[in-house]
């Protein structure tokens, strides 16, 4: 059977086209969603292999990580145990532990610096002149939650499951993925972003339509729980970046102080601006918000590191369609869409995450599954099936 990434043609080897469409409109529309998705292999997902996979042990110091990882031009790197153990690794494998990002990474490392001396000097000088910050070993910050979790899914695991990971599990941003059981080795990852643009290609069916043609008025959001972090654009820049670290959401809004409408923001990924630019670095508390969102765009480095400054963020009314955010987000490849009235002014935020629980099946199906994989996942992730229902155990 061929499948198409978009989830709307399914044509079996004899020409039979539609067959399972035609299944799919005799049933409930949380269930059609469920076959859909589990019918959608993970190898069917073409950005799996686009970035360089990378490890940290747990004995690196956050100073070696940080070079490590500027080094190898990647956003981030997976973490694994210090100790080789070719035992049988299980379900899930106990060698990798979890995963770290590099913006995390240089926000968590800036925020400890600010509390100390600060000399004019570069980021990675400033680590040597705080050495109980820069010798601090990987393995420490997982008391610090700076860690997302390590959960696997194999190239013969589907959609579904991927879909029922981000969702269930709040510090999931994006799922490792691994050959099988037997070879553990991480080939590649699975955003949010590529799961919301794999969502996407279903537009036009009805189980899709009849959620994302909604309002956004009519959901509700845990980014509302947020709606009053924000910072103003006279705000200096270290200031900005230190709510962006307490926050731990992604993006913060930078908003005007005398009418509060929106004129930028600042998301993680500008971290790496501050790593990478000196004159930036000794500038980032006298530098405002408002000078920082209105320098010209640097150019990249031999290591291309510099990102787009994303300084135009995404923004949508409660009137416009969760598929409009949906849209709005997959094209400029950011996370945090915020919620505006009509004088601009901030109202809360809508994240991919937000957006993938709308289309996670709050109650399966209790003659469906998912094999070992589905159980495995409900398990590290705290939660359990009773009756057909996922309960969460915390």
């Amino acid at each position: 059977m061929q499948h198409e990434y978009g989830m709307k043609v399914v044509e079996d080897n004899d020409g039979k086209a539609h067959a399972l469409v035609k299944q799919q409109q005799q049933l409930d529309s949380p269930t059609a969603l469920q076959i859909f998705l589990d019918r959608i292999p993970v190898s069917c997902i073409p950005s799996i292999n686009t970035c360089l996979v990378v490890d940290l042990k747990t004995g690196d110091s956050v100073k070696d990580a940080i070079q490590f990882l500027y080094e190898k031009n990647v956003c981030g790197a997976i973490i694994a145990d210090n100790h080789d153990n070719d035992d049988d690794f299980g379900r899930f494998s106990q060698h990798y532990m979890g995963y770290i990002d590099f913006p995390s990474l240089l926000l968590w490392s800036l925020d400890q610096c600010e509390k100390h001396k600060d000399p004019t000097t570069t980021f990675l000088t400033m680590l040597q002149q705080n050495p109980q910050i820069g010798q601090t070993k990987i393995g420490e910050l997982a008391k610090s939650f700076l860690w997302d979790p390590y959960f696997p899914v194999h190239l013969d695991d589907t959609l579904f499951h991927v879909l029922l990971l981000l969702s269930k599990h709040p510090r999931l941003e994006m799922v490792p993925v691994i050959h099988n059981k037997s070879d553990s080795k991480v080939i590649g990852f699975i955003t949010q972003n590529d799961v919301t643009q794999l969502l996407l290609r279903s537009s036009g069916l009805e189980w899709f339509d009849g959620i994302a043609n909604k309002a956004l008025s009519e959901f509700c959001f845990e980014g509302q729980e947020h709606m009053n972090i924000c910072v103003y654009g006279d705000q200096s820049l270290a200031e900005g970046l230190g709510v962006l670290w307490e926050s731990r959401i992604g993006a913060v809004a930078i908003v005007n102080r005398g009418n509060e409408k929106i004129m930028g923001c600042i998301t993680s990924n500008h971290v790496l601006l501050i790593f990478q630019d000196n004159k930036l670095f000794n500038m980032r508390k006298n530098l405002s918000m408002k000078e920082f969102i209105d320098m010209e765009a640097p150019k990249k480095d031999s290591h291309g590191l510099i990102t787009p400054q994303v300084y135009s963020p995404v923004t949508a009314t409660t009137s416009d369609t969760l598929k409009h955010a949906m849209n709005q987000l997959v094209k400029s490849k950011a996370n945090v869409c915020f919620l505006i009235d009509d004088l601009k002014k901030v109202m809360g935020m809508v994240t991919l995450r937000d957006i993938i629980v709308q289309f996670a099946p709050p109650c399966i199906d209790s003659g469906f599954h998912g094999g070992g994989f589905f159980d495995s996942a409900l398990e590290q992730t705290g939660c359990q099936l009773k009756n057909g229902t996922i309960i969460c155990d915390h």
